[in-house]
């Protein structure tokens, strides 16, 4: 164990130098492709602003930091609906399910893009009144996180990836890697006696500060094809027509760094009571094609029944729109209603059967905003 920790520390150490001295994103802004892996489709998480690597648990992990998945205690079900920047007509549909598998958890979540009809247009009829089409957008993921300690665990999950048209399609294989590690920083905390705790084992056990790092959408270069990209010509003048394939060029993912950390105030008085938690939070990401963000989150929780949170998402530029390289103006919010599923479990066991109601506003320029709704169901 020792020897994984010290190459955990050493691996962090690297990914932190390697995001603070290599800051090349805006200078490669809009070279990548595949820029929805870059939005989160939870109606948590996003609430906060993108804060929480450090400390997100559950199917909510499969975006920021893969190693939560392996806080799901039991079996978890949860699916999204987000409504992207109000007024496009874009939806997203998001489903995961987890499922603990010994000292871990393994877990399969969805995404889809909604993004409706759009009119054919020609060179001779650029127009359009010729018909619509439906492009298919869509990230399937498979992803593993084990606990080699009630503090520290670890997660990797590959997602395919796959975009088409009628006529243009590509889709390939990408992956993400994950860390959490817990520590307690005030050692009166006296969580084994309290009877409302966040759903990180990690705090049930005591743990009040909480470290993530995480990498993701790393993998090969794609490439379009497809009928789309052929053309029709008379070469060299001939009186007979050729149709010629065009190659597209390869297109690039947008892999990031994801550097968290999050603390929890028990705000109770009284010894043996945690009804009231607030946690901050803060998360680095070093970005390969667009600026570099530093996100901020405060939830403030209510015997973990009720919860509200708000965030920022800072970026070099946003406070101006003529320098603002993203619709998002940073500001962020949400509430979650957690209502447990039974009110007594066998052998005096803490009640993990919970249904979740989880809704987050993001605020844009222009159009009306980014909402997400969810809905999530944990069980033993």
């Amino acid at each position: 164990m020792n020897k994984f920790i010290k190459y955990i520390a050493l691996s962090t150490v690297f990914s932190i130098g390697q995001s603070l001295f290599a800051d090349n994103g805006p200078v490669r802004s809009g070279q990548a492709g595949f820029t929805q892996l870059l939005i989160n489709g939870w109606g948590s998480s996003s609430g906060m602003g993108n804060s929480n690597s450090a400390g997100v648990s559950g199917v909510e992990a499969f975006y920021l930091n893969i190693a939560g998945l392996g806080h799901v205690q039991g079996s978890e079900l949860g699916f999204s609906r987000t409504s992207l920047l109000g007024g496009t007509g874009i939806n997203i549909n998001t489903f995961g399910f987890g499922q603990r598998v010994g000292g871990g958890a393994l877990g399969v979540s969805v995404m889809s893009f909604s993004l409706g009809q759009i009119p054919i247009t020609t060179v001779q009829q650029p127009d359009g009144g010729i018909g619509t089409y439906k492009p298919s957008i869509s990230n399937i993921n498979v992803g593993y996180a084990y606990n080699f300690t009630d503090q520290i665990s670890a997660g990797i999950n590959m997602k395919v990836i796959s975009e088409s048209t009628p006529d243009v399609r590509t889709s390939g294989v990408a992956f993400d890697a994950g860390l959490q590690f817990a520590t307690q920083l005030l050692k009166n905390t006296n969580a084994l006696k309290t009877k409302y705790l966040s759903d990180n084992p990690a705090a049930k056990r005591g743990s009040d500060i909480r470290f993530g790092v995480s990498i993701k959408n790393l993998g090969p270069d794609l490439r379009y094809s497809g009928d789309g990209l052929a053309t029709k010509s008379n070469i060299n003048g001939n009186s007979f027509t050729t149709t010629t394939s065009q190659r597209s060029d390869k297109t690039q993912l947008p892999s990031l760094i994801n550097i968290g950390l999050a603390y929890d105030f028990r705000l109770d008085q009284k010894a043996g009571m945690y009804w009231h938690r607030l946690t901050a939070a803060m998360n680095f990401t070093n970005n390969s094609f667009s600026s570099n963000q530093t996100s901020f989150g405060l939830e403030y929780a209510y015997k973990e029944i009720l919860m509200l949170r708000g965030g920022f998402d800072y970026e070099k530029g946003i406070f101006n729109y003529d320098t603002r390289r993203t619709a998002y103006t940073g500001v962020c919010m949400g509430a979650t209603v957690q209502i447990p599923l039974a009110k007594k479990i066998k052998d005096k066991r803490e009640n993990n059967n919970m249904l979740g109601v989880d809704y987050s506003y993001r605020a844009t320029n222009p159009f009306t905003g980014t909402h997400t709704f969810g809905l999530r169901i944990s069980l033993d």
